[in-house]
């Protein structure tokens, strides 16, 4: 039967490698960032054996803890397009993973959208929505811009990107990510593309791509051929950091002092091992890097939606938690779709914390009781 989940792999590799040869990136020589043909980190990324990356592909497709994933759907709250349209400036609803909906001048961004089934190449297999979105991507609103953070799965997805082409007027990426969006059938107006530290004014609002510490890549012959990126958005007042995925790196200081304080750092926090501390921070990082942002409000972002690593599916909400308590850190939890107001954040009931009591009041039913 093992042979199945093999057979899925190769062919799943397949499509990604004809994705890869299908979409021009372009060169992008100028960057510094730029190394030999690959974009690269300011800390050269450790060198990883054979017999690791074999040894984690196999935990990974025949050796998986239980607890990865929930035992029913998260809580979601429902969004709807009035109360949208009701909506005051510097509302956000998070909407799964690292997808935040955020109002701006007027105008709803949205950050690295994925509304697809699957954090997949293929929606036949790949890890799966532990929830179904607050709002169908069909209801969205207007978009003003979409803003990304790199080109991995379950940051980039083409089908809501290809839905998003002409829906949406502007779309904010690192260098090389854009490319594919235009090969996707994004117009190539409607496309920006930057370098760490530089930055754009939409609306009044500034947006500045900051640097991060991890890797893209969406098949076998494209390894770092596109950037990663943090975002810090500037409205008036308001200062805001989104992280995208990084490893914990003293970029978070620079940024700091260059744009901090923050009112509100979404930090991912989620899909973390202690084999890959480089590109992934575990919540102990995570609220050093908040702290280093000089952030007030933190938001833990990236966990309660794919199963993309091998800790328990709560473990990040609860780690972060007592974190936070411990160094007196406002932190934020919203559930999916609920409203924060991000000129008054607030805290919010822990939302995981019913999905762990029904896991664990059935793990105390007696064997043979009825459910």
């Amino acid at each position: 039967m093992r042979l199945l989940p093999v057979l899925a792999v190769v062919l799943a590799t397949s499509s990604l490698l004809f994705w890869t040869l299908h979409v021009p990136i372009a060169a992008h020589d100028r960057s510094p960032q730029m190394i030999a043909g690959q974009f690269t980190n300011t800390a050269p990324k450790p060198k990883e054996t054979v017999g690791g990356t074999l040894k984690l592909l196999w935990e990974f497709l025949f050796d998986r803890p239980a607890g990865t994933t929930p035992p029913q759907a998260p809580p979601v709250r429902a969004v709807s397009a009035q109360e949208l349209a009701a909506a005051p400036d510097h509302s956000l609803y998070r909407l799964g993973h690292s997808t935040l909906l955020i109002k701006l001048r007027g105008g709803w961004w949205l950050t690295d959208p994925v509304f697809s089934k699957r954090a997949s190449p293929v929606q036949w297999m790949g890890p799966k929505r532990f929830h179904a979105p607050p709002i169908a991507l069909e209801d969205l609103p207007p978009i003003r811009g979409v803003v990304l953070s790199h080109d991995h799965y379950d940051h980039l997805d083409r089908a809501t990107i290809k839905h998003l082409a002409t829906r949406a007027e502007v779309f904010l990426t690192p260098l090389g990510v854009g490319d594919r969006l235009i090969a996707w059938g994004v117009p190539r107006e409607r496309v920006h593309q930057l370098d760490w530290w530089e930055q754009i004014d939409v609306d009044g609002v500034r947006f500045v791509a900051t640097p991060a510490q991890h890797f893209s890549g969406r098949g076998l012959r494209d390894a770092n051929r596109t950037l990663w990126a943090s975002w810090v958005i500037l409205d008036e007042n308001l200062r805001v950091f989104f992280s995208g995925d990084t490893g914990y790196f003293d970029g978070f200081k620079r940024i700091g002092e260059r744009y901090g304080p923050f009112d509100v750092t979404f930090i991912e926090t989620g899909a973390y091992d202690a084999k890959w501390p480089f590109v992934h921070m575990q919540p102990e990082q995570t609220v050093q890097a908040h702290q280093d942002l000089r952030g007030r409000w933190l938001l833990p972002i990236h966990n309660g939606t794919f199963d993309l690593a091998l800790h328990q599916w709560d473990e990040p909400f609860e780690r972060v938690s007592t974190l936070a308590a411990q160094r007196a850190i406002p932190l934020a939890t919203p559930g999916m779709g609920e409203r924060m107001d991000l000129d008054a954040p607030q805290s919010f009931t822990p939302w995981w914390r019913t999905v762990k009591t029904t896991q664990d009041a059935r793990r105390d039913v007696p064997v043979g009781s009825p459910m």
